[in-house]
């Protein structure tokens, strides 16, 4: 008799369609032993459904899922068209050197995570690095202190799906009372802020949630590629860094033998990984961490032009607070000297960050693309796109259209 086949989730099923899966795990959080997170082709990380899904399930999935749904409220915050809810925006660096070497924009964000861990606000942190198996891939690890937190630090440009293990530490939580901060990317850090909502469980095991900047995430492809550019393989390769141990960083491959090859965060990012993003990354809304506690980002130098300056230099983070309790972190962080800052003028930032801005610019055209040909997309509330798109040329906006337009026919 052949296997009867797995009923699929309509929530799924919408997501595939899509091809709106930002490979973050909430799926399989919330469906464990039914959803697991596999790597799919070109590689990106993919929700695989073995067993039929109940109600329950289907229902916290369509309502957690990233790639169906965000929803923002101001709430008597400050919120700029571009950069979403905040309470306060300034630059910083790590006060320890290793740390902010070894952070790819200043240390800003590790230094918030080794306060959170020495001041026992909470107890460990969940957070992305390096797999073991995979040079160029990621995986969920668990850091307790300085050291592997310094270990952890640096921008991971891969998949990855920090969500899927996370009932793991709510289940330690309720057995013991262990808290968590969380570091993810902006989808991620939305689909933690939905799952806190939805379950008081979830929210008393990770009180903080951090995220940062995200310009989106390339494919296993992207990675072997930038090896190749370098004249290695992914069998000759030990270690792998995509950035960090200095500002920018260079993306660096370890032979097993010691020896290294580096190209530049330019050449890496600009030249091969930035054409391997996912889709649902070039339909994001929010590349910049609104549902976050505290975010943190690359505070370029820009030159006479107003561009971005990729020149190595001492780090220096953008850090933006988004909730009153993140405001109340940096501020212990500082006080307990981890952390210093200078005051940031958010009119800056369009100038600093244009990635981020041509994307949320050019949005609602993309969406508009989509939906005429059928293609499911996410619902956005509160994220003020139509004023974005307002800000962009008419004819800027037409060529968004219908460039998604063709692309989603082909």
């Amino acid at each position: 008799m052949p296997d009867t086949p797995v009923p699929q989730s309509p929530a799924l099923a919408r997501v595939a369609k899509g091809d709106l899966c930002a490979g973050c795990g909430a799926c399989a959080a919330l469906a464990p032993g039914k959803v697991t997170m596999n790597v799919a082709a070109p590689g990106y990380l993919r929700p695989v459904q073995s067993a039929p899904l109940a109600a329950e399930q289907e229902a916290a999935i369509a309502a957690v899922c990233p790639g169906l749904t965000q929803s923002v409220a101001p709430q008597g915050r400050k919120d700029p068209v571009l950069w979403g809810p905040y309470v306060e925006m300034m630059t910083g660096h790590a006060t320890d050197d290793a740390v902010r070497f070894a952070g790819a924009s200043g240390g800003g964000l590790s230094a918030v995570l080794v306060h959170l861990i020495e001041s026992g606000t909470v107890d460990a942190v969940v957070q992305t690095t390096a797999s073991t198996d995979l040079p160029i891939g990621n995986m969920a690890v668990i850091t307790m202190d300085r050291a592997a937190i310094t270990a952890a630090a640096g921008s991971r440009y891969a998949p990855s799906a920090p969500l899927e293990g996370i009932m793991a530490q709510v289940a330690a939580h309720r057995e013991n009372g262990k808290t968590y901060a969380f570091v993810g990317k902006p989808c991620d850090a939305v689909a933690m802020r939905s799952l806190c909502n939805r379950d008081p469980d979830v929210a008393a095991t990770f009180p903080v949630i951090l995220s940062f900047f995200c310009a989106g995430v390339p494919s296993h492809t992207g990675g072997k590629e930038v090896l190749a550019k370098l004249g290695t393989t992914l069998e000759e390769t030990a270690k792998f860094r995509f950035r960090g141990n200095g500002w920018p960083g260079q993306a660096t491959a370890t032979a097993h033998d010691g020896s290294e090859r580096s190209m530049s965060y330019h050449d890496s990012w600009g030249g091969v990984l930035s054409r391997h993003v996912q889709m649902r990354c070039k339909l994001c809304a929010d590349g910049t961490g609104v549902a976050a506690d505290i975010v943190c980002a690359d505070a370029w130098e820009s030159d006479v032009a107003g561009y971005p300056v990729f020149e190595e230099a001492p780090g220096i983070s953008l850090i933006v607070t988004r909730t009153d309790l993140g405001a109340q972190l940096i501020n212990a962080a500082k006080e307990a000297g981890h952390l210093t800052t200078e005051p940031f003028n958010v009119e800056d930032l369009t100038a600093i960050q244009p990635g981020q801005r041509e994307r949320r610019r050019a949005l609602m055209a993309r969406l508009a693309g989509r939906r005429i040909v059928g293609k499911p997309t996410p619902r956005y509330e509160g994220l003020q796109l139509f004023a974005a798109a307002r800000q962009n040329p008419i004819l800027r906006n037409a060529k968004n259209f219908l460039g998604t337009l063709r692309r989603s026919l082909r």
